[in-house]
């Protein structure tokens, strides 16, 4: 049976590799297209080279300066006007196409966030592609818990769980397939994600019986548990390694299995308290129930001390055997579960920067970043951290959120057990927290300021602390979250002003709505402004987009509002 599986995967593999080779890739020359901007038309050419020859015969005299700069303001207009018009077609298109439209602007920026060179721990630096790739990959490894033999080899605990066949109807893999992103980039297999959505209908039938094989023997094919890492910069120094995440790039094959798996309910033992990769929880959710709390206690005029925790390489360092123990005890069909046993094994992964491929390195813990299950079984994972609390705890992924009243003495030893807890849990389940990012915040006027510990680590107090997205600071005013809020929409007011040379309505209110709009609307149900003032710079940002309306430059702003309706 297994050679059934392999060798009906190979087979399918190469006949999808033999159609996809039929179509050009992405970033492939296509012979007879020139490298001419989308705007840039047969007559806008002819309009160029007529602005050309006006020059040189002004040069040696044979038309006047003035016939010459009415060449070039037809010019200009003609390429303004064809510019627009690529622009009001990518805006229209933003919502069904926002890749278009991003890649248009991301073109116009001098500033793009790569790999940069890195610096060894003897102080070397390395700079080629080849050898960021090999140390990039070499570090990320370097993080794994190693494997627990004892855990990870019992399978014969079933606690009673159902060993019921799978069987996934063709019309149900079909249906994934087609909801697939074509303009997404393919896994180690090669399978682009396009050619498996156009020929969803064609190949739902031989994926079925591959994907229905797989599960009900158990079987997880080489191909599914091999990993292309991207490392995504995330801020700080470029030298750092510890400043890149590692994102997997898996096969899409495998994803759209996973996705049939997306709807695992635990018998119902989800997490209550969790709101990440939850359907109908969010960030917004989390912010609203949690601190929903603690301004109902603060109202009441009690001291509130809350401690943000956050665990250190979450998603690499989940260890497998106690996650699969954990799965084992949650009821989960008993072919499901060594499916996700045999997924987790001898997985391989390897550093993709720049075209160049670094050397395969065993995984030996964690959940891939990227695919489809790794979010969900981090979140069963984590589903017991924080049972036994005696004060309010909230989580979203890996951050947590614990408060309780801080009126008296025996109010901080029942926040410090809670901690103790967590510290402990944290321990059996082989997981570090950050001490470095936990923070104490203390609210309330009365607060008197008591000292927490995380294990050995002593949390360090802070004033204000970035909570989803959210400025929160010790006096809840919600002032410096409005600041940041217009420092980032004006930030990207001015990005689209620099790379749209349109200044049509049609264009620009698109433009607003989708990107700029959005900064200042973020998770505002639960921090709108309290101040006048406050509200006051909100609006100056659609002030200033406004102006940049053509024709709408000297109206007064009330106008201007009602032109836009």
């Amino acid at each position: 049976m297994d050679l059934k599986a392999e060798e009906a995967w190979n087979y399918f593999v190469k006949a999808a590799e033999a159609i996809g080779s039929l179509h050009p890739k992405k970033g492939e020359k296509i012979i007879g297209r020139s490298c001419r901007p989308s705007w840039m038309s047969k007559h806008l050419r002819e309009v160029i080279k007529k602005k050309q020859n006006a020059y040189r015969e002004w040069k040696m005299e044979g038309i006047s300066k003035e016939s010459y700069l009415i060449e070039v303001r037809t010019c200009r207009d003609k390429v303004r006007q064809a510019k627009s018009q690529v622009e009001l077609a990518l805006a229209k298109g933003i919502k069904t196409n926002s890749k278009s439209f991003y890649s248009h602007i991301n073109k116009k920026k001098t500033k793009k966030e790569e790999v940069g060179q890195l610096n060894t721990e003897d102080g070397v630096e390395v700079k080629d592609n080849l050898g960021m790739a090999q140390y990039l990959n070499k570090y990320f490894a370097s993080v794994f818990n190693k494997a627990n033999e004892d855990l990870r080899d019992n399978g014969s605990m079933t606690n009673g769980n159902e060993d019921m066949e799978v069987d996934m109807s063709i019309s149900e893999v079909e249906a994934k397939l087609e909801q697939l992103n074509g303009t997404k980039s393919g896994g180690p297999d090669n399978l682009h994600p396009r050619i498996l959505k156009e020929l969803a209908h064609e190949i739902a039938s031989p994926l079925a019986r591959i994907f229905n094989e797989s599960v009900n023997s158990g079987v997880v094919l080489y191909d599914w548990r091999i990993a292309n890492i991207v490392p995504i910069f995330k801020k700080g120094k470029k030298s750092d390694l510890g400043n890149y995440r590692p994102v997997s790039l898996t096969s899409v094959v495998c994803k759209v299995l996973e996705k049939v798996f997306k709807d695992i309910k635990a018998n119902g033992k989800w997490d209550k308290i969790q709101h990440g990769f939850t359907k109908g929880r969010s960030c917004q959710t989390n912010l609203i129930s949690f601190f929903e709390k603690v301004t109902d206690f603060l109202d009441k005029g009690n001291a509130v001390d809350l401690i943000y925790l956050d665990f250190s390489k979450v998603f690499d360092t989940v260890p497998h055997g106690e996650l699969l123990v954990k799965l084992e005890k949650m009821g989960i069909n008993m072919k499901i579960e060594r499916w996700i046993r045999n997924w987790l094994t001898g997985r391989l992964q390897r550093v993709i920067l720049k075209g160049e491929l670094s050397g395969w390195r065993k995984v030996t813990s964690g959940v891939p970043q990227g695919s489809v299950l790794g979010p969900i079984l981090f979140n069963l994972f984590i589903t017991d951290l924080g049972t036994k609390s005696g004060s309010v705890l909230i989580k979203f992924v890996d951050d947590t959120k614990l408060e309780g009243i801080a009126n008296l003495e025996r109010d901080r030893d029942i926040i410090q057990e809670d901690l103790d807890d967590l510290v402990n849990w944290s321990n059996s389940n082989r997981m570090k927290f950050n001490s470095e990012k936990c923070k104490d915040m203390h609210l309330g006027i009365n607060n008197k300021n008591f000292s927490y510990n995380l294990g050995t680590h002593q949390l360090e107090v802070t004033e204000e602390e970035k909570d989803l997205g959210v400025l929160i600071d010790h006096r809840m005013t919600m002032s410096r979250q409005c600041d940041m809020a217009v420092k980032k929409a004006n930030a990207v007011l001015g990005c689209s002003r620099r790379g749209i040379s349109s200044r049509d309505k049609e264009v620009l209110v698109l433009l607003y709505k989708a990107l700029v709009r959005s900064h200042l609307e973020y998770c505002v149900q639960f921090w709108s402004p309290m101040f006048k003032k406050d509200e006051f710079k909100l609006e100056q940002v659609q002030r200033r987009a406004t102006r940049m309306i053509l024709g709408m430059e000297n109206l007064s702003y009330e106008r201007i509002l009602k032109e836009l309706g």
